[in-house]
């Protein structure tokens, strides 16, 4: 790429922020940029001024940038300043810029000093400026003034935040020289977003205000906290020179003469100073231009391509013919139905990884949360038992009964069966809701017509709502048949010839399991424990214990 067609790379950039403004948007797409960060009265407007050469930006006490001050600067014969929302208008007075400036924050922000994210658009002409772009950010601040709300330190950091995040956005880091450079608050949150340091470019202010003895030489030899573009050291205009009205270019000579003569920056004087500044901004935007100019130009291509896709739907497009109407509000009806199924059955198009909905979400309310009702049920079973006995007592009335009457079981197990009424309705609340909320999520895609969203809402909730009655009165129903019959001759029941059954099996199975192996006589000899020497015993091996006998007489047992 040549020297003219480099030349051309900001230009074009700045022809393309200012469509993009003029949209208001930023059609998705990072332009290349520089964002201008640092605390209050750090120096970011002195330098700006430097650039340009003139005073023109608002100064006072506490937040004076309250906006992003998109700020243009193109090489030109003639010199003046234009802004986008009075395109047209040439200001040759830069008062009457400053007082724009004021006027047009004060239009979106309000008096009471608060803050909006809508840039101002501020190109400026000047033969004493080279192509650059720059967006002066409000400045860091820890203290509400005024009516600001107390929340403003974050609501700046949000801001700016927005900007430098960006990794098109190259990072200018206004830190002045009297501080310390570790607490530098510009610095702290372009490492928040750099942390290599590979987007930022460092300025130090106010070197001529440090402590007598100290200098910054280590810092802008890029030693201390290197970055990888390097420190630059600038000189601004004190405030009394400002009050003074000292001219920029005066200032820029005895910036320069501090350079030449200050032992610790002699060495380096030719890489510090505001024309070395602005020389090296304008390189270093226009080489990232043309670095991220292949990725950012297939970015657009895509838009646009897409954009003329959407474009030849729209060709042949009536927006008063009522097929045209009546086949997309089918095919949007048809698209929320399809969605439901999905989020039901469990076949999505997006998983939600963060929590279960839908078709998982009921299953785990079968399969988890009503029988977990079923046992959080209050059991007491010393009440259960003097239930039994008073039903029992009470159906044999004044004679003593023998046997355990079936009525008395039956009015036990009712009165337990009934109790499932309480998990069983709960279980379909829940279904209820989750089915609700499903609906919800669904209609999300109508969005952008509020009636048919809102309406298809209320049709479908409200179908929901009608089975809900139904299906409540079945499960009742359902309760209310196994109250009715009793089935004692179920497989699953105990009763008594059951319970006969199972014990005959358990005892025949010990008894298998307790066979006898081996059985005979036995003579036992020389064990002390015995007395008489060798005697004869008749003994009896099952898979269990060893048993001998004398006599017919269990005598030991191991």
């Amino acid at each position: 790429m040549g020297n003219r067609e480099m030349e051309e790379l900001i230009p074009l950039v700045n022809r393309l922020q200012d469509a993009f403004s003029s949209l208001g948007q930023s059609c998705l797409l990072e332009l290349p940029q520089i964002a201008v960060v640092g605390g209050q009265s750090a120096g970011k407007s002195s330098v700006l001024e430097n650039f340009v050469g003139r005073d023109f930006l608002p100064r006072g006490s506490g937040i004076v940038t309250r906006r992003p001050l998109v700020l243009q600067l193109v090489t030109s014969k003639a010199e003046y300043a234009e802004f986008l929302h009075c395109k047209g208008k040439k200001i040759t007075d830069f008062d009457e810029v400053r007082h724009e400036i004021e006027a047009e924050t004060d239009r979106v922000t309000g008096m009471n000093k608060g803050i909006s994210s809508i840039p101002i658009n501020l190109r400026v002409y000047s033969p004493h400026v080279l192509n650059l772009t720059l967006i002066d950010l409000p400045g860091i601040t820890k203290v509400p003034v005024g009516d600001q709300p107390p929340d403003i330190e974050y609501q700046i950091r949000d801001m700016i935040m927005q900007f430098i995040t960006r990794e098109n956005c190259l990072i200018l880091a206004v830190t002045p020289a009297n501080t310390d450079l570790a607490n530098s608050d510009a610095l702290k949150l372009a490492k928040e977003v750099d942390p290599q340091g590979l987007r930022t470019i460092g300025v130090i202010t106010k070197l001529d205000l440090m402590d007598e003895g100290t200098d910054a030489r280590d810092v802008l030899e890029n030693k201390l906290l290197p970055l990888r573009r390097g420190y630059i050291g600038v000189v601004n205009r004190s405030q009394k020179d400002i009050d003074g009205k000292k001219d920029i270019k005066a200032a820029t000579l005895a910036e320069r003469k501090f350079f030449l003569s200050h032992p610790a920056y002699r060495h380096i004087a030719d890489r510090m100073g505001t024309p070395h500044l602005q020389k090296v901004l304008n390189q270093q935007l226009t080489n990232h231009i043309r670095d991220t100019l292949p990725n950012f130009r297939n970015k657009l291509q895509g838009q646009l391509l897409s954009i003329e896709h959407e474009v030849e739907a729209y060709k042949n497009f009536k927006p008063e013919d009522p097929t045209r109407k009546t086949k997309a509000l089918l095919q949007m009806v048809q698209q929320f139905a399809v969605d439901f199924e999905k989020r039901i059955e469990g076949s999505g198009d997006q998983v939600d990884t963060l929590e279960l909905s839908g078709g998982a979400k009921i299953n785990r309310i079968f399969h988890e949360r009503f029988p977990f009702e079923i046992v959080k049920m209050e059991f007491n079973e010393k009440e259960l038992r003097r239930e039994i006995s008073y039903a029992i007592k009470n159906i044999h009335g004044i004679r003593t009964g023998l046997f355990t009457p079936d009525m008395a079981f039956e009015a036990i197990v009712k009165k337990q069966i009934v109790k499932l009424k309480g998990p069983s309705l709960k279980s379909v609340d829940l279904v209820i809701q989750e089915l609700i909320n499903t609906v919800k999520k669904c209609t999300k895609k109508l969005a952008n017509f509020p009636r048919l969203c809102e309406e298809t809402e209320r049709i479908v909730a409200n179908h929901i709502r009608e089975r809900e009655g139904k299906t409540k009165d079945q499960v009742l129903l359902l309760i209310d048949i196994q109250v009715s019959y009793i089935n004692t001759n179920h497989e699953d029941f105990i009763g008594f010839a059951n319970a006969q059954q199972r014990s005959s099996q358990v005892h025949k199975k010990n008894t298998i399991g307790n066979q006898v192996i081996r059985k005979g006589w036995l003579t036992i000899s020389n064990i002390g424990i015995m007395k008489g020497g060798s005697k004869g015993y008749w003994f009896v091996l099952t898979a269990e214990s060893l048993s001998w006998y004398k006599d017919d007489e269990n005598t030991w047992c191991w």
